[in-house]
């Protein structure tokens, strides 16, 4: 009998990508803005992922006078440090980092309907 190669299909894992905690020295770092949705249409986002070296609360304080809204800087035990905005400002987050200097547009991932 000769060898027969077969290639047993597994099941597709989506999320196996953001599970992955073994991240090599070649892998990106994202950071993520996320909007939560609270009551009624009270929305609530969440800028995550910065790099440990920036000062949170004066990148927060900038954030809050642009935008005019209020916010606060939460301490996740997995998460680590996230920004927290009161409403909508996924697309005003992401180009004000951009505009900054803070993070560049290709690692920014915005997350949300």
């Amino acid at each position: 009998m000769s060898e027969i190669d077969l290639q047993v299909p597994t099941a597709f894992d989506p999320f196996a990508e953001a599970n992955a905690e073994d991240s090599s020295a070649g892998s990106k770092e994202y950071v993520h803005i996320r909007i939560q949705q609270r009551n009624g249409r009270k929305s609530l986002t969440t800028v995550q992922g910065l790099k440990k070296e920036f000062s949170y609360n004066k990148i927060l304080k900038d954030l809050k006078k642009e935008f005019c809204c209020n916010g606060t800087v939460v301490q996740d035990p997995e998460l680590g440090q996230v920004i927290q905005l009161q409403g909508d400002q996924r697309k005003n987050a992401s180009t004000f980092l951009v505009q900054a200097g803070i993070v560049k547009k290709e690692r920014i991932k915005i997350h949300g309907f």
